[in-house]
């Protein structure tokens, strides 16, 4: 039976999208296909039907992560730069957020194993940082924010910052100051991006 070019791309979003779960459970070493295969309703065999080869699919499955990431909430749907920003910074430095093991952001899923992964992934990640990074500086020019240096170094900045908040928010074993971590590193955040508390 053939398919159609829209049942196969939505067939390989599913796959991609399963990858992403099992990659934030396991990394990316640990990921197994014929469990991706599964979860998304098909057979390993038909695998090399939708990828050249697994290092091509695990490529796209981390583009896949940051399509599927709290980073779509700044490409803003009709909304205005500062609301925007406020519920990136409030969702992507929230418990739930923080707690999340099968969505959520990539970078800080990944950002330990960069150096072991090959250098298509990383590629990849850092394509992922320089897109946030992008979306976040053109939110800035329309908010008075407290950045010093450009907008695009301001932007990197606070890119590095709540990706290191989420992982050691993630390592504080004591949920009461993990929760204090993530408030106080958004309070700041937010009033250096000219937001509002």
């Amino acid at each position: 039976m053939r398919y159609t070019k829209e049942h196969k791309s939505k067939t390989r979003e599913r796959v991609l999208e399963a990858a992403g779960r099992q990659i934030r459970q396991c990394g990316v070493q640990g990921i197994a296909l014929n469990g991706v295969m599964a979860a998304a309703g098909l057979t390993h065999g038909s695998f090399y039907a939708h990828f050249a080869s697994k290092d091509d699919f695990l490529a796209e499955a981390v583009e896949q992560m940051f399509l599927d990431s709290p980073v779509s909430i700044l490409r803003g749907d009709g909304k205005s730069a500062e609301s925007a920003l406020g519920e990136f910074v409030d969702y992507y430095l929230s418990p739930e957020h923080r707690d999340t093991r099968v969505s959520g952001c990539p970078l800080p899923f990944l950002a330990a194993d960069a150096p072991r992964l090959n250098e298509n992934l990383r590629q990849r990640l850092s394509k992922g940082v320089a897109g946030m990074a992008a979306l976040i500086a053109g939110h800035l020019s329309h908010v008075s924010h407290r950045g010093k240096g450009s907008v695009g170094e301001f932007a990197s900045s606070v890119v590095s910052e709540i990706v290191g908040v989420i992982i050691l928010a993630r390592v504080e074993s004591d949920g009461i100051r993990s929760d204090v971590l993530l408030k106080s590193s958004r309070d700041q955040i937010r009033n250096r991006l000219g937001l509002s508390n």
